[in-house]
């Protein structure tokens, strides 16, 4: 009997003993994490892997420190030109034809008159186009052989660049992390059983969602940026930047410059004077005739005390 009962108990002691293990094992999840929020999620052996948004942040990270896989730059090029030709319109239905026929389009035009100081009206314009960045050089060749004369009727030109490369791949992979927990959150929101828990996930898409459309949007523009270079053209007729003729001698330089400044001169004196004569002297007159009769009637009423104070004291003094 005590034979059987040792068995009994050291079999009973290995049970135990093998159990143990299993129960520690088991014990890998804190117990503070809801079943929840692991009721979609993959297998133990995959929990642990790298997600998709991790690994593109860490191949992003090697190519820009040029270990591997380099990122392609992302770089905005736009344009500013300032030109004088004979006919505006014209040359601005050349520059709009010339970007269409590249594959661009117009962002806005706009044509106008000017009155030059002679009196002479002269149309000028201003026009933007987009055309693809590859052929950026092309068009601003294109719109620089308008002229006739380059050397005189460029008067600028400016062409700048934006690397928005950082900024493009940090957007990306933001948009890669969102889209991950987007996919999490319908998984458990697909196994979640109470009211509560399914509009708080709810809630939780619906941000993130937004979120993944204002980076989207981010995103389109810099690539359309990059794609579509803008051109902005300042078109100005020749006769606005003619010099000026003295019978028949066209002054230059500092000669030019000092009559121009006297004609706007005695331009600015006569405005001065016609605002003085017809705004300033109607509202004025009035005003100081009215300051004119109080003054004199200050001194009319002094003037009289005085003599009657004079008076007074001849009279005390008799």
């Amino acid at each position: 009997m005590f034979r059987k009962s040792l068995v009994i108990i050291m079999l009973l002691a290995l049970v135990l003993t093998a159990c143990t293990p299993a129960r520690s094992e088991k014990q890998v999840v804190p117990e503070s994490a809801p079943s929840e929020m692991f009721a979609g999620a993959p297998p133990s052996a995959d929990v642990y892997q790298p997600s998709e948004g991790a690994r593109a942040i860490q191949q992003q990270a090697g190519a820009i420190s040029g270990v591997e896989n380099p990122v392609e730059r992302l770089v905005i090029r736009n344009a500013n030109l300032s030109i004088v030709v004979k006919d505006p319109a014209e040359a601005m239905d050349q520059i709009i034809s010339m970007a269409e026929g590249m594959g661009g389009f117009v962002v806005n035009s706009n044509l106008y008159q000017r009155r030059l100081p002679n009196g002479n009206l002269v149309l000028e314009g201003n026009v933007t186009v987009r055309v693809p960045a590859l052929k950026l050089n092309e068009a601003m060749g294109q719109i620089k052989g308008l002229v006739d004369n380059p050397q005189t009727d460029i008067l600028s030109e400016n062409i700048s660049g934006q690397d928005v490369t950082a900024e493009y791949t940090d957007l990306k992979s933001r948009l890669r992390n969102l889209e991950d927990a987007a996919e999490q959150l319908r998984k458990i929101m697909e196994t979640a059983t109470k009211t509560e828990d399914v509009l708080q996930v709810l809630n939780e898409l619906r941000s993130v969602t937004e979120q993944i459309e204002v980076l989207k949007g981010q995103i389109k523009y810099y690539e359309e940026s990059a794609a579509m270079s803008a051109i902005s053209v300042n078109i100005q007729a020749q006769e606005t930047v003619a010099p000026i003729s003295v019978g028949g001698w066209k002054p230059e330089g500092v000669a030019r410059d000092a009559i121009q400044a006297l004609i706007d001169a005695y331009q600015t004196i006569a405005s001065a004077v016609i605002w003085a004569v017809l705004f300033c002297l109607p509202i004025a007159l009035p005003i100081g005739l009215v300051i004119f009769f109080i003054v004199r009637g200050f001194m009319r009423w002094r003037k009289r005390r005085k003599s009657d104070s004079s008076a007074a004291v001849a009279e005390k003094s008799e």
